[in-house]
């Protein structure tokens, strides 16, 4: 199957049939319902499930990207006045804080946060866990400009059952189940409980599908449907988004575990096959259980598509392309010089002197504020390649001693993931060899990407394609005028004009190359860019780099931001799923 997608792909990517920049831009001029739908027509009102939030770097309960986008549009809801509240769990140990070492190696520290800004509901919901009633605190967050966020609690690390809610994505199969009847079970329970009435339950990635049990539980035991009609009504109700391609990214659970701990909320072995498989994929059973489904750029929308063609019974898979929140991630003084028709350099090169006096003080490094510098922060995962700008040091060890470009990463990896920690103890290599011209900047968070997404020159963006299914950091480096670097994957065909406003390793020219693996071929064109095309244009062309700054803001501002995507998921899933609501309910009724 991987296999069949990636080739797919591939001859897609490289002939850009799917891609085409004028077309996806006219698909994406949605026009917002407040101003130009009926005026009587019911806007939905939306519960928003997600395991993790990240909403600012005070309140530390998020892992990576997924968290991010979803705090980003907690706060694009804020701003349009939409009516949407979010569930979450409060991880009072947060994802990891990881550092380095001595010898170079990764650890990973969890302090217990006693966290600002909640609101106690006053509220205790019950769930099942391995036949034991837990009881869940229920605390409201709505401080950093977020529409309302209702977070569960199983208490303190220490007490009876505070692990269960200790540490995102900790532990193993069984944590990791009783997390998710946390979210699902308890969020629909807490919904409940305060008399929140929506219209529709979005399903931000597979953790949250057991809220689907919940629905149908509700709708067979309360209104005496069977399991087929519960199951049906429950759809109606329900969207859900997809987030990745990668196989470990959509988790597969055991029967006899999922029964264990009452996951199965009183459905039979049967019954969860149907909806879920034999072991329970919790992305399949997520597509069987929703009316309407979205995958996060039109390229990942045609992935998901072909690695899901197999599942019978599932929902349709559009593409909804993410977006970021621009008054979190854009620069004030960029922003300003933009609007303005200010200095967009002098704005740039301000934020590029504070990200070098941040590094020295994390670190000791003495990086120099004229010289080219390359920004790579991720996720430590094999597929993003973070090292291979490296692969070949005959070419990139010259240009790096010479001062011609420096290199900033920062990333974490899961605390079980040794292959994730094996990436960084080589960035640590890298930093340790190269001394103040690569640097690599432990314990990566929100404050560290906001310095390094307004302070780089250059964003360089290298995973295997088709697995980037969207990859938001390079957008709020283009919302900075900071130039990406890119493989043809996620958003980027979106946007990205290849010396326009960034440079597309896909428009080198492989001919001379067709037996090379993507690897090799993709090394090739990456220095061949950023030797023939990014390094003269920064150093002998100053007002075409200008240009394409300006190129790459204009590109971002508006089209990849939360905003649009807000606007997106309103018109294109909420609304449709809201009005198949009334027209079957209108039909049931005559």
């Amino acid at each position: 199957m991987t296999g069949k997608i990636y080739a797919n792909a591939n001859s897609i990517l490289q002939t850009k049939s799917l891609l085409d920049k004028q077309t996806v831009f006219l698909e994406r001029q949605v026009v917002f319902l407040h101003d130009n739908m009926d005026k009587t027509e019911k806007i939905p009102k939306v519960a928003y499930f997600c395991m993790e939030y990240g909403l600012d770097q005070q309140f530390p309960i998020y892992a990576g990207g997924l968290g991010i986008l979803a705090g980003d549009y907690l706060k694009a809801a804020k701003e349009e006045n939409l009516p949407i509240v979010a569930i979450g769990i409060l991880w009072r140990q947060d994802y990891t804080e990881q550092y380095i070492d001595d010898h170079g190696n990764p650890y990973d520290v969890f302090p217990v946060y006693d966290f600002k800004y909640l609101e106690d509901t006053g509220i205790m919901i019950p769930v099942s866990i391995e036949g034991e009633e837990v009881q869940l605190k229920v605390w409201k967050m709505e401080h950093f400009n977020n529409v309302p966020l209702y977070l569960l609690d199983a208490g303190k690390p220490g007490t009876k059952h505070g692990n269960f809610t200790a540490r995102l994505y900790g532990g193993g199969a069984e944590d990791r189940i009783t997390q998710e009847i946390i979210l699902g079970i308890g969020g629909v329970r807490t919904l409940r409980a305060l008399g929140i009435e929506v219209d529709l339950y979005h399903f931000n990635e597979g953790h949250a599908v057991l809220a689907g049990l919940e629905l149908i539980r509700e709708k067979m035991q309360q209104e005496n449907l069977s399991f087929e009609d519960a199951w049906e009504e429950t759809r109606r109700k329900v969207v859900f988004t997809t987030h990745t391609p990668v196989e470990a990214g959509n988790e597969k659970h055991n029967h006899d575990l999922l029964f264990r701990l009452g996951a199965n909320n009183t459905m039979s072995y049967e019954q969860l096959v149907r909806l879920g498989g034999d072991p329970f994929n919790m992305t399949a059973a997520a597509l069987r259980i929703s009316c309407i489904s979205n995958g996060v750029s039109s390229m990942h929308g045609y992935t998901a598509r072909q690695m899901w063609e197999f599942i019978k019974d599932k929902s349709p898979i559009i593409s909804i392309t993410n977006g970021v929140h621009i008054k979190t991630w854009q620069s004030p003084e960029i922003e300003e010089a933009y609007r303005k028709g200010g200095d967009i350099w002098e704005a740039h090169m301000d934020n590029k002197k504070k990200l070098i006096n941040f590094v020295k003080e994390r670190t000791g490094a003495q990086m120099n504020p004229e010289a080219l510098l390359v920004g790579f922060a991720r996720r430590a995962a094999s597929y993003k390649r973070t090292d291979l700008i490296f692969r070949d040091t005959s070419v990139i060890s010259p240009v790096i001693d010479g001062g011609k470009i420096q290199l900033l990463f920062s990333g974490k990896a899961h605390p079980d993931d040794d292959t994730g920690k094996s990436i960084i103890r080589e960035l640590v290599k890298m930093d340790r060899h190269f001394k103040d011209n690569v640097v690599f900047l432990e314990n990566y968070n929100m404050e560290i990407a906001q310095f390094i997404v307004r302070g780089c020159d250059i964003w360089l963006n290298n995973p295997c394609r088709p697995l980037e299914a969207s990859g938001t950091s390079g957008m709020k480096a283009a919302l900075n005028g900071v130039l990406n670097l890119s493989v043809l994957d996620g958003w980027v065909g979106e946007g990205v004009e290849h010396g326009i406003c960034g440079w597309l390793l896909d428009e080198y020219p492989h001919v001379t190359l067709e037996d090379a693996d993507e690897d090799e071929r993709d090394l090739r064109a990456l220095y061949q860019i950023l030797l023939d095309e990014v390094i003269p244009t920064y150093y002998n062309n100053r007002p075409k780099w200008v240009e394409m700054m300006k190129a790459s803001i204009e590109m971002s501002v508006e089209k990849f931001s939360s905003n649009r995507m807000i606007r997106e998921y309103y018109e294109n899933m909420y609304m449709k799923a809201l009005r198949e609501q009334l027209r079957l309910g209108a039909a049931t009724k005559s």
